[in-house]
């Protein structure tokens, strides 16, 4: 495998953290300075400053409910955050984020090759939210959200079209909302764009992953199973 990846795999860093360590010159396979794209083997010595970098782990893929007001950063420093909260014993981080007001499933794992894999927008997997929005809503809404609403896109500084979603209606003021990207606060965004402020927001699934009845603030590991199938959808899709 690449470099980068391998490096990633161990939980050492990110790829891109990676390819900074390796244009650096921090890297060496078998004494060797690595490159950017190198190809390295299970029986190769990869080396960051000197030191040996482990092997690569045994892989943790946990599904969490998180509450409102825990933030969904490895930052520690930062109050509230999600490594804290969870204090699992061994390094980990979130699959994505959800915003510091929703609550709901997130996942959490050790394992960086996936992390790109679930969170790419354009490979469509499918995440979906209960939503609560502060008046009743009409077939207009309805239809714009399944179309797409355009929001206006701060990184860029340009309105987006979002992907089409498909919604099921609860009552007049809820729904549920499936969607396959994950712009910034997207469903809030496109809510507002309608005239709506969304009250509550809860995801409930990340394509083959539900939250089921996982109590709020408690964790739990995913099934062989899951696992499996979140590793089909991932790499046949």
């Amino acid at each position: 495998m690449r470099i980068n990846v391998y490096i990633s795999s161990t939980g050492y860093c990110s790829r891109r953290e990676a390819d900074r360590l390796i244009q650096a010159g921090k890297v060496t396979i078998d004494h060797l300075p690595a490159m950017v794209g190198m190809e390295v083997e299970e029986t190769n010595v990869v080396r960051i400053n000197g030191e040996i970098i482990g092997s690569r782990p045994k892989t943790i893929y946990l599904a969490f409910n998180k509450p409102i007001g825990i933030i969904s950063t490895t930052d520690q420093t930062i109050k509230n955050n999600i490594i804290d909260y969870i204090k699992y014993p061994e390094r980990i981080f979130p699959i994505g984020r959800l915003d510091k007001d929703t609550s709901g499933l997130i996942l959490l794992t050790n394992d960086g090759m996936i992390v790109n894999e679930i969170l790419r927008s354009e490979n469509n997997h499918d995440k979906e939210y209960i939503v609560e929005v502060d008046k009743p809503y009409d077939e207009a809404f309805i239809k714009a959200m399944e179309t797409g609403v355009e929001i206006y896109n701060p990184v860029q500084h340009e309105k987006t079209l979002t992907k089409p979603s498909i919604i099921h209606k609860i009552n007049d003021k809820s729904f549920r909302l499936i969607i396959t990207q994950g712009l910034n606060l997207q469903i809030r965004r496109m809510c507002q764009a309608l005239g709506y402020r969304v009250i509550s927001l809860k995801r409930i699934r990340i394509m083959n992953i539900e939250l089921d009845e996982l109590k709020t603030g408690v964790w739990r590991y995913l099934s062989n199973v899951e696992v499996d199938n979140l590793l089909k959808r991932i790499h046949n899709r």
